[in-house]
């Protein structure tokens, strides 16, 4: 992706600025979901597109292709625990919402709220530690985990507000075709690092 002259200021934006945003913010995911194809190598995908994102939202330039490479080669082995237990999360969580919402299990629709709302704040809580890694140059997982709970826990209206925004996406991702679900990522990891940004999820300096 082409680096973009930081606009801050009083420097004012027009359509083809906000086009050529969109642009990357889509092809940010496209990518990401290409990178991801393999499943084990999710979780350095999402940390290299991550990183690469707070780079860009911080400076206004996309980092080289070089750099992003680097980052996702680091990647690659502390983020194999990361997808694994992501992919069983995921698993079970909607193996358990299938079963309570086809009656399969007891607990009825108190049950499946309860279920959901757990998904939720989950959801929330993995959002954070992505922006976490984004900080910290797409590595960094297990101290990432550390970070985002302490920080959900000291500021639940940020967690509350990262899980309406992931559930949204992910509410979107079932609706569009599949076909728009690589672009729809790009723009959804915007979403959580711009509500992240509005409430920092913890302060930490990039190393």
């Amino acid at each position: 992706m082409d680096s973009r002259a930081d606009e801050r200021g009083d420097q004012r934006r027009d359509w083809r600025d906000t086009v050529r945003d969109a642009a990357d913010l889509a092809l940010l995911g496209i990518l990401t979901v290409l990178a991801s194809a393999p499943v084990l190598t999710a979780g350095a995908a999402v940390g290299a597109a991550s990183a690469a994102l707070h780079d860009w939202l911080d400076t206004g330039s996309w980092p080289t292709a070089r750099r992003t490479m680097s980052r996702f080669g680091r990647g690659l082995l502390p983020g194999l625990p990361v997808t694994l237990l992501g992919l069983g999360g995921v698993g079970l969580l909607v193996t358990n919402l299938v079963a309570l919402a086809t009656g399969r299990v007891p607990g009825g629709a108190v049950g499946l709220a309860v279920t959901s709302v757990v998904a939720a704040v989950l959801l929330g809580y993995a959002a954070a530690i992505v922006v976490e890694v984004g900080r910290t140059g797409g590595t960094g997982w297990r101290s990432a985990v550390t970070r985002a709970a302490r920080a959900c826990l000291d500021h639940p209206a940020n967690c509350a507000a990262l899980a309406g925004t992931s559930l949204v996406a992910v509410l979107v991702g079932v609706l569009v075709t599949p076909v728009a679900v690589p672009i729809l990522a790009g723009y959804a990891l915007a979403a959580v690092h711009a509500v992240a940004r509005r409430r920092p999820v913890t302060q930490v300096e990039l190393p």
